[in-house]
């Protein structure tokens, strides 16, 4: 039998409540060298719903697994016709005032880097440079045969040509860009093949049961060896891909600072974790250091 990926984690009920003083993240930003490991609750003030908040995915959906997406044909119509929907969204979504808090942290030198669990580029649109994209990107599509990597806007206008007239309401968006459609709209979505070989392709996204790739794990872990503190943003840390370097962190002696509105799987690692809106939490951190977070952003090609 299948063994399904670790979707859901259920908070110990003796763990202490989140506090709302920001100040010891602004002690550890007035230091330095603090690495920052984002989730899905640093974009849902862009409009994109994290999986696991109030109000997350994981209510109503299950993510494509790695195995379902290689194994069926029916499974890739499903996952490529609702993900190119929710690419329409994700190319509106603006970075808000967290991602400008984060890149104006950079501007200032005082992050040693930048690890996300986002796919949706919107550290990079807010100005942050060298960010890690531990899951990968949506802005991009490789070729499970050859390996080759193409542009997503490219395979989008592709499917426009060969879907005319596909455009469903959807339910819901989801953090990985999967819209939320029923199969009856779904209905006979015609899946692109790979322009060079011909072969399935699939965006350059660590699906749910896929592994991450081990030389960007062992970027990150030398990442966290090399930070001062690490900075948790908006993750409940449940799979052990963002986990794990809280528990290098910690093991190593690190300080670990989360910021996230419910309790995480690392809060057991952590000096504190501050439970506010992550805009609310970094603009006022912000402030206290003098840093204004409305500097320039970066426009990137609208999906299209």
């Amino acid at each position: 039998m299948r063994m399904r990926p670790t979707l859901s984690w259920t908070p110990a009920e003796d763990w202490p409540p989140g506090t709302t003083d920001v100040e010891p993240v602004g002690e550890v930003l007035r230091a330095g060298g603090v690495l920052v490991l984002s989730g899905a609750g640093i974009s849902t003030e862009s409009g994109i719903p994290d999986y696991r908040g109030e109000g997350g995915s994981l209510s109503r959906h299950t993510p494509m697994t790695y195995q379902d997406f290689t194994a069926s044909v029916q499974a890739r119509r499903r996952y490529w016709a609702r993900s190119h929907l929710g690419w329409r969204t994700f190319g509106r979504a603006r970075p808000n005032a967290g991602h400008r808090a984060v890149a104006a942290f950079g501007r200032h030198g005082l992050l040693a880097g930048v690890i996300t669990q986002n796919v949706d580029g919107l550290h990079q649109a807010a100005g942050s440079e060298g960010v890690v994209e531990l899951h990968g990107s949506l802005e991009r599509v490789v070729c499970l045969s050859c390996g080759a990597f193409s542009a997503r806007r490219d395979l989008a206008r592709r499917l426009e040509a060969a879907n005319p007239g596909f455009d469903p309401v959807a339910s819901g968006i989801n953090p990985d860009g999967d819209a939320d459609l029923t199969d009856t709209q779904v209905g006979d979505f015609e899946v692109l093949p790979c322009t060079v070989c011909g072969g399935v392709l699939k965006p350059d996204v660590v699906f749910f049961g896929e592994a991450v790739p081990p030389q960007r794990v062992e970027h990150c872990r030398t990442l966290v060896r090399e930070a001062a503190s690490l900075l948790v943003l908006g993750s409940s840390l449940t799979v052990m891909s963002g986990l794990r370097f809280v528990r290098q962190a910690a093991q190593a002696g690190t300080p670990v600072l989360i910021v996230n509105r419910d309790a995480t799987r690392g809060d057991r690692h952590a000096l504190t974790r501050i439970g506010l809106p992550l805009g609310t939490a970094l603009t006022a951190v912000a402030g206290r250091l003098g840093i204004c977070v409305d500097g320039p952003s970066v426009v990137s090609d609208t999906p299209s």
